[in-house]
């Protein structure tokens, strides 16, 4: 197949360099990449184009978008009538969240996957670090996920999100589900990340069997981490240890972890994960909807990973990665630090996603046929001095044209390949059995 008259955002030496021309793709690789002068007069005239072929008319290809902390189980939470209060975060999550996930069986879960896919690559989402929860629920479900992104052509890092808050034969259920699926179901598109609720809701002994296991066999965790003050203090009340020591202490930080949120943190739990290489997943969104606080981005050291997710709001991290641009502004960063830390975030997505995928794309010759092709066409110069303006002011504010996804169309002009009907029809079911069953539920 071929993409032609397209900027091709390379990536090499931690920069990218924009060249304008054409992609040849073979056996789901980048076979060539033929550059050519711009020519307005031939990039937006019309030109012949089959099934096999994307015009791209002077749009701009980048490398996929990852979405590192995603909740498939939230997509069809729309609507619902919430009875309890929701007036501080550990309410929300009473009697919202875990009213929710204990109402899901297999056909939801199915239908919840199906959604958020969808959603994804109408996105550029291609990668996908998800986070389930279903404790009634548990044995198979983080399959029938997988099924769903083999299915749809994506590739995700799935885990199962393991609490106590339900009694311990739960909590045995989603530890059991974890090293199940690790152990049985992964593979070159699925791998698999030990899933931990958050501190204030495991208890030691569910702690210390997720670190044997996660020692074992050299795995990462993807937790909830101080995201509002209920887990800090709660942790400090209950175990005389803030939840970064609890994590610590239990072996759990590494390089391979996840840390969704990491707002309500001192000094010393930065320093603790500045040494474990473990990384930040930001999710705004989330934070302003959940009035649980911000990050002072300011005073969070250079040398911890930063990653954009969305907490299952939506199936959009470029935004995420935009309104943390803007948040940063907003407390007064300047407009070059700023602009470094999107950068930042950039680069150390691509260093994180590669401890589960090597392969993940550069979009250079011989590599991974992964890319987006973005509905922005640059009105101005478009190059490696200026491509951080074009991405943050242009690019990030633009939906997604087409999307490629080792070397196969997963959307092209704005239409995904895929039949949807049956997917919808499937979503709108059981989005109907959730409602009745959360609006008849006590």
């Amino acid at each position: 197949m071929k993409i032609t008259n397209c900027w091709i955002c390379r990536i090499k030496n931690n920069t990218i360099e924009p060249v304008f021309g054409d992609i040849n793709i073979s056996d789901g690789r980048i076979s060539d990449v033929e550059e050519k002068p711009f020519d307005s007069t031939k990039v937006f005239g019309d030109s012949p184009e089959d099934k096999n072929t994307i015009n791209a008319g002077g749009r701009v290809v980048t490398i996929p978008n990852i979405n590192f902390h995603d909740h498939f189980y939230s997509r069809l939470a729309k609507g619902l009538t919430i009875k309890g209060k929701m007036d501080n975060f550990h309410n929300i999550l009473k009697n919202l969240w875990w009213k929710l996930d204990i109402l899901l069986d297999k056909e939801m879960i199915r239908a919840s996957a199906q959604m958020a896919a969808l959603e994804s690559i109408r996105n550029g989402v291609t990668y996908i670090f998800d986070h389930h929860s279903s404790p009634e629920s548990a044995s198979g479900s983080l399959k029938i996920i997988s099924d769903v992104l083999n299915e749809m052509g994506l590739r995700g890092v799935l885990c199962f999100e393991t609490t106590d808050r339900n009694g311990k034969a739960l909590a045995k259920e989603g530890l059991q589900e974890n090293e199940i699926f690790l152990q049985n179901y992964t593979d070159k598109n699925i791998k698999g990340i030990y899933g931990l609720h958050a501190s204030f809701t495991l208890n030691d002994e569910s702690l210390q069997s997720a670190a044997a296991f996660v020692s074992k066999h050299n795995l990462g965790i993807h937790i909830h981490l101080c995201e509002d003050k209920v887990d800090r203090d709660f942790s400090l009340k209950q175990y005389n240890k803030l939840p970064v020591e609890r994590l610590q202490h239990f072996g759990l930080l590494n390089e391979k972890s996840i840390l969704a949120h990491g707002i309500h943190l001192t000094e010393n739990d930065f320093r603790t994960i500045e040494k474990t290489g473990s990384a930040f997943v930001y999710n705004p969104d989330s934070n302003l909807n959940n009035a649980v606080g911000l990050p002072d981005f300011s005073h969070v050291p250079d040398s911890i990973p930063k990653l954009a997710g969305t907490d299952g709001m939506n199936s959009n991290p470029a935004r995420s990665l935009k309104q943390l641009f803007l948040l940063c502004r907003h407390e007064g960063m300047s407009f070059d630090q700023a602009f470094n830390w999107v950068i930042k975030i950039f680069f150390d997505q691509i260093n994180f996603v590669k401890k589960y995928f090597p392969d993940f794309t550069s979009l250079n010759l011989n590599d991974r046929a992964d890319l987006v092709v973005w509905d922005y066409i640059p009105p101005a110069p478009f190059t490696q001095e200026n491509f951080w303006g074009h991405y943050i002011y242009g690019i990030l504010e633009r939906p997604i044209h087409s999307v490629v996804q080792n070397g196969k169309i997963l959307m092209k002009n704005f239409h995904i390949s895929l039949d949807e009907t049956e997917y919808n029809s499937n979503i709108n079911e059981q989005g109907k059995r959730l409602y009745e069953k959360f609006n008849s539920s006590s």
